[in-house]
């Protein structure tokens, strides 16, 4: 099969597009042509830093595509059904094998692009806003890189579950513009104001209830500063690529939270599986909103990343084989 690979970590510029051995299938997976690749943000992160589990290594989370192979102990699944899938690495490639639990049935009719972009962003948007982040309606949530994977999933789910406010940070106006039609209700460019500010002026200096943070650094930072009282911050991620140095010490005095979310560590478990199900059925249905901002050939692996970290997007950047 073709693969987008590389043999030392680095800049875009490492990928090669090469011929490497088919995948095998294990007796409790499945092998997967693909057909559509989502590019995660932490595909970059590992890109940038991770560990090459496999030399030449395949990276990425999450692809979609039609099952071609079935292991012996699997039963839920045949040859010739469409699924998306999440694992730890493999996905920027024709041929990917996976765990069947990591895999879900993409309901008949639905738009397979679509449902590549959502197990993981929509998951962990949905554990930020609610298993962690215990959001309730009435409340005021903050949406850090509104224009992200999790932040546009974050923003819509926040909104449908009765926010009085959604709030969202992005890079530019014409980005958060974007966003009004998904639920926003304020955007804050980052570029031209302070985050916490516009925070505590925009809530009447109540700030927010809940906050999804995927960026972390000095984003965290401003995260922690805009909460209101007993309000909760989802720390989700390392997007900003920034060293995690923060004070705690305002969480105290307004009995604060902070929790560190991470879907990988849970998304086997039947809670989680049969949560990002049914999430791929509200895509199906209409009501909720996959955006896909570009797709790139999986031979274009290297322009795909560097127009992600160029922070030009708005929602998923795709590969398609």
């Amino acid at each position: 099969m073709k693969a987008a690979v590389y043999y030392e970590n680095g800049a875009p510029d490492v990928f090669r597009y090469e011929e490497i051995p088919d995948p095998e299938c294990h007796p409790k997976g499945l092998v997967i042509r693909v057909e559509a690749v989502s590019i995660e943000g932490g595909d970059t992160l590992n890109r940038l830093r991770g560990a090459l589990v496999t030399k030449p290594h395949v990276v990425g989370y999450q692809a979609a595509g039609e099952v071609v192979q079935v292991g012996a102990e699997v039963t839920n699944l045949k040859v010739g059904d469409k699924v998306v899938t999440t694992g730890a690495y493999g996905s920027h490639a024709e041929l990917r094998a996976v765990a069947a639990r990591a895999a879900w049935k993409i309901p008949a009719g639905m738009d397979l692009k679509a449902a590549a972009c959502v197990p993981i962003p929509f998951g962990t948007a949905h554990e930020c806003l609610f298993e962690f982040g215990r959001m309730k309606k009435g409340e005021v949530v903050l949406v850090q890189a509104g224009a992200s994977g999790v932040g546009i999933a974050a923003i819509q789910l926040a909104a449908r579950a009765g926010a009085s406010m959604v709030l969202a940070t992005a890079s530019s106006d014409a980005r958060l513009d974007k966003l009004k039609p998904l639920g926003l209700t304020h955007g804050i460019n980052y570029q031209k104001d302070d985050v916490v500010t516009e925070v505590m002026r925009l809530t009447d200096k109540k700030g927010a209830d809940v906050i999804v943070d995927p960026v972390g650094g000095t984003t965290l930072q401003a995260s922690i500063l805009s909460l209101a009282y007993r309000g909760r911050v989802s720390m989700v991620g390392q997007a900003g690529r920034e060293p995690m140095k923060v004070d705690v010490s305002t969480m105290m005095g307004g009995n604060r939270t902070l929790s560190g979310v991470f879907l990988g560590a849970e998304i086997a478990t039947d809670r989680v599986y049969g949560l990002i199900q049914g999430l791929i059925g509200d895509v199906a249905k209409g009501e909720l909103k996959v955006v896909i901002d570009r797709q790139f050939k999986l031979s274009e692996a290297a322009d795909a990343h560097r127009y992600i970290e160029s922070r030009q997007a708005v929602g998923r950047v795709l590969l398609v084989p």
